[in-house]
């Protein structure tokens, strides 16, 4: 056993060279690997927060107004008289995926007139950046200032006190010469009130063509005290599976046990139904085009990082074998003498393998650390935060090191084995 050892220690000396380009042919492997792994595993709150930053993708109503709007395509004023309650807004960040929501907002929608404007128009009170205090003691910042952030606000956007102030869609300021600092006479149905323009909305869509308010202001002036007509929320989901997709048609429908990974699982589908949960008589609907962009891209960019992971690997598997193919038809005159002398081909693959994990052994530990730099740079630059390495990551790099040096011994051990040493100690 001590002349095997020294053996080993021989070859790793006398072959420096070589053995410093195996070891760094496993680093480069498994440095990209880390960096990918770690970036996979880290990556999905990541992708979706900044997902997050293109809207809601759960929309809550009414379930009366739900039903209308689910049959016909009706919603909004008029639709239905039933209503949901602002003050159990803050319950939806209570539910079992509460720290998954990242933010809502609550709406009144009303159609109103203003003075010198021909058209009625849509006033719109909700939240801009309400401080709630939840019972637990955690405190949230609610509203759509962070929901909207596509929205060009020209001016300043309300404060939750401001009950005089307004924001005016973009659309509606042009056509009536509406400039920030204007005051407007908006009339409800229960009273008028006049109010400042504090700022000009440019969203691109039907917002252009709507009012903002504080919830408060349109709520008095429609004589609507606590009412609300939808709520959107955004929160960080789960890409749906088969699981998700069957307990979106009938929660009904699952065994216990898939109950109860769907519902403790941040599936789009289990988050909308433990919000009815807490709502009375509400329905949450996921926006699934929002969803289940999500979902593809987070695959996606998922299944990109492990096809790199894989490549990388392979690719160092290839340039080990051809190195240790070299190494070894180098040393066929020493691996020959050893077979004259009565070592046996498992004595001599032994060594081997053993001088090419130590080596591998060695490219691996500088390999693991390079890739927490290189996942941190990635972190950094892509998503302006560092990722937190996995520790799953550990195991699964010393079962690659091992796996991509005796992967890469195979050509060479096929090579040895029918190497003749007759042949190899007469210079042929």
């Amino acid at each position: 056993m001590i002349m095997f050892w020294r053996m080993v220690r021989g070859t790793l000396f006398r072959q420096k060279s070589k053995m410093l380009m195996i070891a760094f042919t496993v680093a480069l492997g498994v440095s990209l690997a880390t960096a990918m792994m770690n970036v996979m595993l880290g990556v999905g709150d990541k992708v979706n927060k900044e997902l997050k930053t293109y809207g809601a993708n759960i929309t809550v109503m009414h379930k009366d107004a739900s039903i209308l709007d689910d049959l016909y395509g009706l919603s909004g004023e008029g639709v239905s008289n039933k209503f949901l309650s602002e003050s159990e807004v803050p319950k939806i960040k209570q539910i079992f995926w509460g720290f998954a929501i990242v933010d809502f907002a609550p709406y009144l929608e009303r159609s109103g007139e203003i003075e010198g404007v021909t058209n009625k128009v849509k006033i719109y009170g909700t939240w801009f950046e309400k401080h709630l205090v939840m019972p637990t003691g955690e405190e949230v910042d609610a509203g759509i200032k962070n929901l909207k952030t596509w929205w060009e606000v020209k001016g300043e956007w309300l404060k939750d006190d401001d009950l005089d102030g307004v924001m005016v869609g973009s659309l509606i300021a042009g056509k009536n010469n509406i400039k920030i600092g204007d005051t407007i006479s908006v009339k409800g149905t229960n009273e008028t009130k006049k109010l400042t323009v504090r700022g000009i909305i440019n969203s691109g869509g039907d917002d252009d063509e709507a009012i903002y308010t504080v919830l408060k202001t349109t709520q008095d002036l429609f004589g609507l005290e606590d009412k609300i007509t939808m709520i959107e929320v955004s929160a960080l989901t789960t890409p749906d599976n088969d699981l998700a997709k069957k307990a979106a048609q009938d929660p009904n429908s699952l065994t216990i046990s898939e109950y109860e990974t769907w519902y403790c699982t941040a599936y789009v589908s289990s988050i909308s139904y433990q919000i009815q949960e807490v709502l009375t008589d509400s329905v949450a609907k996921p926006n699934r085009q929002v969803a289940e962009s999500e979902g593809t891209i987070l695959n996606k960019t998922e299944l990109l990082m492990l096809l790199i992971c894989i490549l990388s690997s392979f690719a160092s598997a290839l340039g080990i074998s051809n190195l240790i193919t070299a190494s070894v038809i180098e040393r066929s005159q020493e691996i020959g003498l050893i077979k004259a002398i009565g070592g046996t081909n498992r004595r001599i693959i032994l060594l081997i393998l053993t001088e090419i994990v130590l080596t591998g052994i060695f490219g691996g530990i500088f390999g693991y650390i390079a890739g927490i730099g290189f996942t941190q740079i990635i972190g950094k630059t892509v998503f302006s935060s560092y990722i937190e390495p996995a520790v799953i990551v550990v195991p699964i790099d010393i079962a690659l090191v091992f796996a991509v040096t005796i992967i890469g011994s195979i050509p060479a051990i096929r090579y040895l084995l029918t190497l003749k040493p007759t042949e190899v100690l007469h210079g042929r």
